[in-house]
């Protein structure tokens, strides 16, 4: 895309934070009581969970560390997404940053206050739907126009012709890729379980007056699971990504090795990057190869019909 994509692209994720917050703060500064007006009401509430109140039920800890993580593990995602997307695709790209911008939103105060404030209702006082805030709304909107964008112009952004069949062009070097990426990816995770497992233990060793082993059971086991999952999510992103970008790189170059081969045995043709494949540039060299190699032949070929010509015209010599 150009730089004027990108910059609309993720700028909407900031915009639609940032007017998720403000809302917010009017909200808790100005709304009282219920109020209901043409099927729009207005109720502050606190919801522990997630959208719609979902997950409410978990364990403090858990509840606040895990979807506050989850946040920030889906920035990971989307920025994976938008760079494996093969093409330009405004609509689905904007609808990812919207969806993106909104969860960041109600992250932020999860992170900040332990629950999220929802203001926002439809219906009647006696039937009305959950509340939510804009920035559940915004995520909707998010959903709608990157679920319809793939349902009506799927082919466009993935076209069957484009693909290749084999996931797997060159098994030794991707499969040492995707080793080396998830090595790195996990080493990491390891490195940072380790720390924040140590210094949480040390923490609560040294707040605790008595028998601080109830309190490490309570904290430090849901922080485990919870890292764990985390962890072999992470895991298994790196591998999906990994094995996209190592296609990405041995696609071209065995593709360029066929077209090699082809001219070099007189078939003409072409030579084309497939769509988001890296090594572009391979189509100028195989242009720069294939009339270079044509060029030959056509002197070979005026060679040939000169030496003809003189045998016509001197059979003895």
């Amino acid at each position: 895309m150009k730089k004027r994509d990108w910059f609309i692209v993720i700028g909407l994720v900031f915009v639609a934070c940032i007017l998720d917050q403000v809302t917010k703060q009017w909200a808790v500064a100005n709304v009282r009581g219920l109020h209901f007006s043409n099927g729009f009401g207005l109720v502050l509430h606190r919801n522990p969970g997630a959208m719609l109140g979902m997950f409410s039920n978990l364990p403090p800890l858990l509840r606040i560390v895990s979807l506050s993580t989850g946040g920030a593990f889906l920035i990971f995602v989307y920025t994976s997404l938008q760079y494996l997307l093969p093409s330009r695709s405004l609509t689905l790209r904007i609808g990812m940053s919207l969806l993106l911008g909104g969860i960041l939103g109600n992250v932020l105060d999860r992170i900040v206050y332990g629950s999220i404030v929802d203001f926002l209702i439809l219906g009647t006082p006696k039937h009305h739907t959950p509340a939510f805030n804009l920035a559940d709304a915004i995520q909707w909107v998010g959903y709608v126009l990157a679920v319809g964008t793939l349902l009506v112009k799927g082919q466009e952004i993935w076209p069957n012709n484009d693909f290749r069949k084999r996931l797997w062009i060159n098994p030794k070097f991707q499969s040492k890729y995707i080793f080396v990426l998830i090595f790195v990816g996990l080493s990491f995770a390891i490195i940072s379980c380790v720390y924040s497992f140590t210094f949480l233990k040390v923490t609560i060793d040294d707040l605790v007056v008595g028998n601080a082993s109830l309190v490490e059971k309570k904290f430090l086991f849901p922080f485990l699971i919870t890292y764990s999952i985390i962890s072999m999510s992470f895991v298994i992103v790196l591998f999906i990504v990994g094995r996209q970008l190592s296609h990405r790189m041995a696609g071209p170059v065995y593709a360029f090795e066929r077209f090699l081969q082809d001219i070099s045995a007189g078939r003409d043709r072409s030579f084309k990057v497939r769509m988001g494949d890296e090594f572009s540039q391979l189509e100028e060299v195989a242009s720069v190869v294939r009339f270079r190699i044509l060029d030959l032949e056509q002197q070979n070929q005026e060679l040939i019909e000169k030496l003809e010509a003189l045998e016509e015209n001197f059979p003895s010599a």
